[in-house]
């Protein structure tokens, strides 16, 4: 028997991989990320246990590039899904199928998303595999065709907003309704509600920003404090006149002795 090729050995690996990276997906989403060990996930491959150690250095490497691999997978059957967007719309079409794939993915695997997303937050950081380099390249022409003039920075930006995205829609307590945030991000990008695949509830009015900030109504200047009334001085006491008698006042005339008066010599022949 004659040994195989290289190329046959690299087809045979790249299954291997394939096989536990399909089947870390299958078991994290049914049983979470703490109850799937490396032994599940290597019994449902059909491989040995040692061989996910080859491909992978740990558990939290292997889910992040399974999921990458489902995004990926997912992105690339949105584009070419029948009719294949193509004419003067066809940037706009994939932008808007690319935005659609991602959210539903949030909405058909919760489970498995949302621990993807917590993984990525945690201390190994976002991990640069093979799958997400397929996936970072897919979503960058995406956003070529659509016609930005700076494709490296879109590129980020919109990979950054479907991440946001993806975390508002599987928020414990407090989602966000997925057709709303698909609402914001067409209005950003202007995109078409009936692009892409149009959720059944249909369109969703874009978030309002904060209330515009009213002026202050004016101050007005505190009533004008009046000086009070002039306190004018009594009327002057005018001096009660004098009442003149209207009878005319007499004048007394000094009483008169009758007696007649005597003279010296009578007075002395009296004595």
């Amino acid at each position: 028997m004659s040994p195989r090729s290289p190329s046959v050995n690299e087809e045979l690996r790249r299954r291997s991989r394939e096989r536990l990276l399909q089947a870390t997906v299958e078991l994290v989403d049914e049983r979470g990320y703490e109850a799937t060990t490396l032994g599940d996930i290597a019994c449902r491959a059909g491989s040995a246990r040692g061989l996910i150690s080859y491909y992978f250095p740990g558990k939290r490497q292997l889910l992040q590039s399974a999921v990458h691999r489902l995004m990926h997978h997912s992105l690339q059957a949105a584009l070419d899904r029948e009719p294949v967007p193509a004419g003067e719309g066809a940037g706009r079409e994939r932008l808007a199928r690319a935005i659609d794939a991602i959210l539903g993915l949030a909405q058909e695997r919760p489970l498995l998303m949302r621990t993807h997303m917590a993984g990525i937050l945690t201390a190994e950081g976002f991990i640069q595999c093979p799958e997400q380099q397929r996936l970072a390249f897919l979503l960058r022409d995406t956003v070529e065709r659509y016609g930005t003039e700076d494709a490296d920075t879109d590129y980020r930006l919109l990979r950054a907003l479907l991440m946001g995205s993806v975390v508002a829609v599987l928020l414990p307590g407090a989602p966000m309704p997925a057709a709303r945030l698909r609402a914001e991000l067409f209005q950003r990008y202007g995109l078409d509600w009936e692009l892409g695949t149009p959720p059944s509830e249909g369109p969703e009015p874009p978030l309002e920003g904060p209330p515009p900030l009213q002026e202050p109504p004016p101050v007005l200047d505190p009533p004008q404090v009046l000086d009070p009334p002039q306190v004018l001085d009594p009327p002057a006491v005018q001096e009660t006149s004098s009442v003149q008698d209207s009878s005319p006042v007499q004048e007394t005339l000094p009483v008169q002795d009758s007696t007649p008066v005597l003279g010296r010599e009578g007075a002395a022949a009296e004595g």
